[in-house]
């Protein structure tokens, strides 16, 4: 059994109530999928076709940056209708099975990159998760219909962020969790799953350089001493927290100590065999981007002792590592892929897609082996990783990629700018 599937194992057993535990093969009920690691190893998927010839393609009525979900066979995502947040589902073929309105959508502040629907939904097989720009966060029914709803941008007022809110959702047995990362009151917070209630708030401000405190990470679910906790990377500091009740169980700082502005935290953590691998800085400016790992299951602070490694020559922006068979992937701004050992932090391999002018925004995959790199311009890359670094395909799509791409019962499902792709 692989690191990725004890970890399942482990907070499943310890919680009782991680919502991948239930989910199936066929399932990718998060942004990151069932093992919160971008990765697959027990399935497969197409790895080279003609763009013009998918299995199916559906019109989206309006531009998001959110990925789509999956459950017993429900595709579940988040889009712009009209002037409108809404989610739509649709089953395998692409026939639509429900759309519902929640709330006048908030325009982009990034009118390329940007839309009102950038954080996914997380499901759990029994009810649907969502958090849009305009602050509208809801919880709806398999089915569609609105369990709850509620605007905390008009109790907490609006997020303040240079660009467009990120973060996504996660589940956590009666409890859905939120981290609202930004320049003004920060703070994470579990919310009821039936009613919507807060359950609780820890807040999170630290005092940083500009732009730091701006996150667009989303939690992670882990096992601390047989405690199910949550781990957040924003403000130049990482955070454990009790996802009883927010307490935090322990702080890691010392990414930073040049003090460097303009590091905002776009790309989630990695946990892999009991370490945080932390992306740091940006890989969109010449040596500013950073790779660390810090060992999980202390107490307080441990800035001085659990440290594993650092690197500073290597490193990510906007995409966020995966995790395939105890190896770490980065994505790289331009198109590189290095291929790290997690333990020690040293490059296994580092190989390049073809490059061009355009930057990744959407994070990586691996399903079997192969990865899946979608490109801001429309080209999809897949690659052999298993052993080296092979390229198979380029495939240009025709539209704006900015989601990441998701893996569906050996399907591949491709959002882009104004459509939901099938391939098969």
């Amino acid at each position: 059994m692989n690191s990725s599937r004890l970890f399942s194992l482990a907070v499943s057993l310890s919680a009782g109530s991680f919502a991948t535990a239930t989910a199936t093969a066929t399932d990718w009920p998060s942004w990151r999928g069932p093992n919160q690691n971008g990765s697959l190893d027990s399935s497969s998927c197409p790895t080279d076709w003609s763009a013009d010839k998918p299995a199916w393609k559906v019109a989206l009525p309006g531009k998001g940056g959110s990925s789509p979900v999956v459950w017993d066979g429900t595709i579940i995502v988040t889009c712009p209708d009209g002037e409108d947040n809404a989610v739509l589902a649709f089953d395998m073929a692409g026939e639509p099975l429900w759309s519902t309105k929640l709330g006048k959508a908030k325009e982009p502040k990034h009118k390329k990159l940007g839309s009102s629907c950038n954080s996914s939904p997380v499901t759990d097989g029994k009810g649907i998760y969502v958090y849009f720009k305009s602050g509208d966060f809801a919880a709806l029914e398999m089915d569609g219909e609105v369990r709850w709803r509620t605007n905390l941008s008009d109790e907490y007022g609006p997020e303040n962020l240079y660009w467009d809110q990120g973060s996504s959702p996660v589940i956590v047995g009666d409890t859905v969790v939120l981290a609202r990362l930004h320049g003004g009151r920060s703070w994470l917070a579990g919310f009821d799953v039936e009613t919507g209630e807060m359950a609780w708030q820890q807040p999170r401000d630290y005092e940083v350089p500009k732009e730091n405190d701006n996150g667009y990470t989303t939690p992670l679910i882990f096992d601390h001493h047989g405690q199910t906790a949550l781990l957040v990377w924003c403000s130049d500091i990482l955070t454990a927290h009790s996802a009883e009740n927010g307490e935090v169980l322990w702080s890691c700082s010392g990414f930073n100590p040049d003090a460097t502005g303009f590091w905002p935290a776009i790309a989630s953590p990695l946990i892999v065999d009991g370490l945080a691998i932390v992306p740091v800085g940006r890989d969109d400016r010449s040596g500013q981007a950073r790779m660390h790992a810090v060992k999980l299951g202390g107490e307080g602070d441990v800035t001085d002792t659990h440290h594993e490694w650092k690197r500073l020559d290597v490193g990510v922006f906007v995409p966020s590592p995966v995790e395939y068979q105890g190896k770490v992937y980065l994505l790289r701004n331009r198109g590189g892929v290095v291929c790290l050992d997690p333990g020690s932090g040293e490059t296994v391999w580092e190989e390049e897609f073809p490059r061009s002018s355009a930057n990744y925004y959407a994070s990586p995959i691996i399903v079997g082996g192969v990865l899946y790199a979608a490109r801001e311009d429309g080209t999809v890359f897949t690659a052999n990783v298993e052993g080296g670094f092979e390229q198979i395909a380029e495939i240009d799509m025709g539209e704006q990629l900015i989601a990441t791409p998701v893996p569906a019962g050996g399907k591949l499902l491709i959002r882009g700018e104004k459509h939901l792709f099938c391939i098969e």
